[in-house]
């Protein structure tokens, strides 16, 4: 009698796991999801789940009208947003371009100081 209990407290424990684990956070992932897509406005980077870029243009019902390049709109249903785009700032982009400068040229360098030398330059200096 007593391992009957046992088992029956050990089914319930893993519907307890099951829960937390799995079904939980999918109903999370779901609310957000149509919380995104309720909160959508015109003027919105988006892309859908199939990996298409637009702007949002108007807001019908349930569909979004999307303007893939200028002059091209499309309708597409809410459900079909998979996420929206944030705008990334200049200045962050003046912060990548001049990092990704510094690194370029590290990397020239190390070319250049690879290249096979010629008669007439000295193999110990480098260009820069």
């Amino acid at each position: 009698m007593g391992g009957n209990y046992s088992s029956l407290i050990m089914i319930a424990l893993m519907v307890v796991v099951f829960y937390f684990l799995l079904i939980r956070p999918q109903r999370k992932r779901q609310q957000e999801q149509v919380r995104m897509q309720n909160a959508l406005t015109p003027g919105t980077r988006v892309m859908t789940t199939t990996g298409l870029f637009a702007t949002v243009v108007a807001i019908d019902a349930e569909d979004v009208i999307l303007e893939v390049a200028p002059g091209i709109e499309t309708r597409w249903v809410k459900a079909a947003i998979g996420r929206v785009l944030t705008p990334v700032d200049d200045a962050e982009e003046n912060e990548t371009g001049s990092a990704g400068v510094s690194d370029g040229d590290e990397a020239k360098s190390e070319v250049e100081t690879v290249e096979p030398q010629g008669d007439d330059q000295d193999s110990t200096t480098k260009k820069s």
